[in-house]
């Protein structure tokens, strides 16, 4: 299946809500619904009463005298008609229409780079820089030294490895003070926060977000420089794969538009930043649980390991049908194949992007992380879309009476086979109309399954459990 491709009424929609939602609208349209309610209430012009001016209705205007009036082309009086005043009327001219009340000008309410500071000292910040420039080596700092800078410029310590990258220190090997100084200018002007900076800092120029290769100068200097990684040093051929794991978490997570292109407006609907600020003030990476574990990606490399007989990092669909003693059925490993949850090829680092892979029938590691993280929580939002895309045979955003049934079906001939009855499928669409109530009866869309994850579990229609 494409990535989900986002349509104009919905983008419409979010900036109606953004304005919507700003603090300014708030204020106005509490000021005008209360002028509102205290406004005089108007009269009736059809019914007397207390304050009713005299009765409109029954006004008629004087017939203006005619020979005032002149037609719009004549040049000349209008002589007086001999014919009865009543036979002819002359209107009056009328008057022009009072100019329309000049419109009030709506105050921007959507920043896709921050909303910028009212009060920018930017010389000051950029003193601050060059003094600590100043106590290095010609003015040139290093990337040991980065963190001194980092800290300068009021960014997180691990940010110094994106400030090295982007001010061109990885060419050259340090980064002197007039560049750095260029570059962190031009960042302070054009980005308002810390979403829109760090964007600005890893991606390449002309993108419009941020792929995966661009985490790996964050990711590579946290693993040496971090303490709680300090026995890595040790194994460097297990750096790559700590990387590629934790770059799938990020994209698992944040990326939730599947676009394989991280922007700015996910990174402040995530908590990625805050999990990379505390990477300073944590020494044990294993309890920043969501994105660093290192016991997280032990466990998830040895399972796949043992799923990779061959050890060549590509497992097939016959290798991953022996995961967690073949609970996942045929179809629905027929459909983790067929590219419905599998980013495309641009989306994977480089090491990855090999067509024979795909080709082949097989996954990397990096769409292994994918399935195991979905798999064994169900209930995340991406878990609930990367079950719902495999379920989708046709790829129209529904689940079908039809589509459940496929699955289904081939659970209960396991079931019989192991001599246990399965419960029918008409009991359980019964269920789960009652518990998902779905807009269209007898379809099942993507909000349904997110309505209700702690109710429903997606799953059980794709891996029930077996007893032995």
């Amino acid at each position: 299946m494409p990535p989900l491709q986002p349509v104009l009424k919905r983008k419409v929609d979010e900036l109606f809500l953004r304005w919507l939602s700003d603090p300014n609208t708030q204020r106005a349209l509490h000021d005008g619904l209360r002028c509102i309610r205290n406004a005089p209430r108007s009269y009736d012009v059809t019914r007397g009463g207390p304050g009713t001016p005299p009765d409109v209705t029954s006004y008629r205007p004087e017939p203006p005298d005619v020979t005032c009036v002149l037609p719009l082309a004549c040049s000349r009086p209008v002589r007086a008609s001999s014919r009865s005043p009543g036979h002819r009327k002359v209107q009056p001219p009328q008057e022009d229409p009072p100019p329309p009340a000049s419109s009030r000008c709506i105050p921007a309410f959507y920043f896709p780079h921050g909303r910028p500071p009212e009060t920018l000292d930017v010389d000051a910040a950029l003193n601050r820089i060059k003094r600590v420039f100043a106590e290095f080596p010609q003015e040139r700092a290093t990337v040991e030294d980065m963190g001194r800078v980092a800290k300068a410029c009021g960014c997180p310590l691990y940010w110094k490895g994106p400030l090295f990258c982007s001010a061109g220190g990885e060419r050259t090997g340090s980064v002197s003070v007039h560049k750095f100084v260029v570059m962190w200018r031009k960042i302070l002007l054009m980005c308002h926060d810390e979403a829109a900076r760090f964007v600005q800092l890893l991606m390449a120029p002309g993108s419009e977000g941020l792929v995966q290769e661009d985490f790996v100068p964050l990711l590579q200097d946290v693993v040496n420089t971090h303490p709680g990684l300090s026995f890595l040093k040790e194994a460097p051929e297990f750096h790559s794969r700590y990387i590629t794991t934790v770059i799938q978490r990020i994209f698992y997570t944040v990326n939730r538009s599947w676009s394989g292109r991280i922007t700015s407006t996910e990174l402040r609907r995530s908590s990625f930043l805050q999990n990379v600020k505390l990477l300073e003030v944590e020494p044990d990476i294993n309890q920043l649980t969501e994105f660093f574990s290192y016991e997280h990606f032990y466990v998830i490399y040895c399972k796949f390991w043992e799923l990779d007989t061959d050890h060549d990092l590509q497992v097939d669909a016959w290798d991953l049908g022996h995961h967690s003693d073949h609970a996942i059925s045929s179809r629905m490993i027929d459909r983790i194949f067929s590219g419905a949850v599998t980013r495309p090829l641009w989306c994977l680092p480089l090491p990855h992007r090999d067509r024979k892979v795909q080709k082949d029938g097989k996954i990397s590691y990096a769409d292994f992380v994918w399935f195991l993280l979905s798999e064994e929580d169900k209930k995340t939002p991406t878990s609930i879309e990367y079950w719902f895309r495999c379920m989708d045979l046709d790829g129209d955003g529904v689940l079908s009476l039809y589509e459940l049934e496929y699955f289904y079906k081939e659970q209960m001939q396991r079931l019989d086979a192991r001599a246990i009855e399965p419960l029918p499928l008409e009991d359980c669409v019964c269920q789960m109309l009652d518990l998902v109530q779905p807009r269209i009866p007898g379809e099942y869309h993507t909000c349904s399954w997110v309505s209700f994850p702690e109710a429903v579990d997606p799953s059980h229609l794709v891996t029930p459990p077996v007893s032995a």
